[in-house]
């Protein structure tokens, strides 16, 4: 990856936290954005995504990311500098969700509870 790539790599990683932060309604839990892969001419971005949630919170959240994709498209291309805006592909992730409950189940160890 070339160190351009990475500059975009970590400016998309930002500016879609915060764009799903501020910008999109309707969405459940926490979600975190986990990583972004860009192609190599930038015109392409698989984004990494977990949600923190009950079962139903996170099918809904995945609907709205999925149907607000347009939109967080159009919001990256107003504040990225690039020639043309990547085209984005939102897959979701449960590593967050799973790293959490280990952390959970070490805590109850550490106590004692296990």
């Amino acid at each position: 990856m070339t160190l351009r790539n990475e500059r975009v790599r970590k400016e998309l990683m930002r500016d879609i936290s915060e764009i799903l932060q501020r910008e999109i309604r309707g969405l459940l839990g926490v979600v975190s954005v986990i990583d972004v892969e860009v192609s190599h001419d930038n015109s392409f971005a698989k984004v990494i995504y977990s949600v923190l949630g009950s079962p139903e919170q996170i099918e809904k959240t995945k609907e709205v990311v999925e149907k607000n994709t347009p939109k967080i498209r159009y919001e990256v291309g107003k504040r990225i500098r690039l020639r043309l805006t990547p085209e984005l592909k939102f897959v979701y992730t449960d590593s967050f969700e799973k790293g959490s409950r280990v952390t959970e189940i070490i805590d109850k160890i550490s106590r004692g509870e296990l």
